[in-house]
């Protein structure tokens, strides 16, 4: 058995025991739901159900159309290629949803594992259904939870590896990108605010918290508490509004 601390061991052989499943199998349904035992079971039983619909051997040809000649995962060209493919700008926030579904860990990488988990939850084997599935994804961004799961995923999976930060312009491409679907109103202020007064990398607290004052502070800020357990950033935020009369 792979080397694994003792509680991922006990899940992998709880697993294997409940699904009669293989070790490989159990690995991949584990990973794909962080280690939680239920939901792998879900996970494990959803594929089971989309492997109706997709068919293994195509799906490993379309992971070698878009893999790097020269490693093990698909990279920037490879990603460029499945854009074409799906008539999709790179940039394109959908690619954002994409990798999200592939529980892909860095920005323009998608190992195999993460190609297999991400395409075979989602029913697609095919170029032709993963451009039908374009749609589906797209309104997911509309649904509130999935919006907030997309929008910690991003954290994540934009900083560079090895950083606990994400670099200043990279947050702030994401947050245009991100809040462009939110359509929350002071996003421009909020990214020429930190160009201006504030010039770091931005933590994943910053990140996380800034999501609530966009949903639960009113743009006009009536509703702001200046005692609220908001980061120092955000006050900072609110002050640089009233400053420059913008509220």
């Amino acid at each position: 058995m792979h080397k694994l601390g003792r509680d991922h061991r006990d899940k992998v052989l709880q697993f294997m025991e409940v699904t009669e499943a293989s070790e490989k199998l159990a690995l991949r349904a584990l990973k794909a739901s962080d280690w939680r035992i239920d939901g792998a079971f879900h996970y494990f039983f959803c594929q089971s159900h989309n492997e109706s619909y997709t068919d293994t051997t195509r799906l490993e040809e379309l992971y070698n159309r878009y893999k790097d000649p020269d490693s093990d995962m698909i990279l920037v060209d490879g990603i460029t290629l499945l854009c074409n493919d799906l008539q999709v700008d790179p940039q394109d926030i959908v690619m954002l949803v994409v990798s999200w579904h592939m529980k892909a860990s860095t920005m323009c990488e998608y190992s195999e594992e993460e190609f297999f988990i991400g395409l075979q939850a989602l029913g697609i084997d095919s170029v032709e259904k993963f451009r039908e599935k374009i749609p589906f994804m797209r309104s997911e961004l509309k649904d509130e939870q999935k919006f907030r799961e997309i929008y910690n995923f991003a954290f994540g999976w934009a900083k560079e590896k090895g950083q606990k930060s994400l670099a200043l312009d990279t947050a702030i491409g994401m947050w245009q990108l991100l809040f462009a679907e939110k359509q929350w109103p002071l996003v421009d202020h909020w990214c020429q605010f930190l160009k201006a007064r504030h010039n770091k990398a931005i933590s994943k607290d910053t990140w996380s918290q800034l999501l609530e004052f966009a949903r639960t502070i009113d743009p006009a800020l009536s509703n702001y508490d200046a005692e609220g357990a908001w980061p120092y950033l955000i006050d900072e935020f609110v002050e640089y509004l009233k400053e420059n009369g913008i509220f």
